[in-house]
């Protein structure tokens, strides 16, 4: 898990290398998501989604942690990247404080009775998947202004 992590983690770094405020928002189309929904909403994985798991607790919400945070257009570049690191460091201080019998514990979740080792994989696989969506929508703007 924390090597996958350690990947993930890799990749999104070389996807927002350089990232400007203006970037936050682009869009491919009308349709898609912006880069600033993108990475708010892994910072929520981060922060609410992968604690939920480990806790067990559907409900569980960081004390002050605002509903509104995904997509927030009032957020910083800079408020995000803080985010997004401190949510990375809370996430490999969590895999190091694993416990392999509790992983084999089930829940009932949105996916069904799983494990909760299925639903913190769930968790960590965010990273690289919104990587690769950043990484299009910074490709195809870069390709579309030239």
């Amino acid at each position: 898990m924390k090597t996958f992590s350690e990947i993930g983690f890799n990749r999104l770094e070389g996807a927002i290398k350089d990232l400007t405020e203006e970037q936050l928002d682009y869009k491919i189309c009308p349709e898609c998501t912006t880069v600033r929904w993108i990475l708010t909403h892994l910072v929520v994985v981060l922060h609410v989604f992968i604690p939920k798991t480990l806790t067990g607790n559907k409900e569980y919400k960081p004390d002050g942690w605002p509903d509104d945070y995904t997509g927030n257009p009032s957020y910083s570049l800079a408020k995000i990247l803080r985010d997004l690191e401190s949510g990375k460091t809370k996430l490999f201080e969590s895999i190091e404080k694993l416990d392999t019998m509790a992983l084999d514990e089930e829940l009932d979740w949105f996916y069904g009775v799983k494990t909760r080792e299925v639903y913190f994989l769930l968790g960590i696989s965010e990273i690289p998947h919104h990587e690769g969506q950043i990484a299009t929508i910074r490709g195809v703007k870069k390709r579309i202004a030239v």
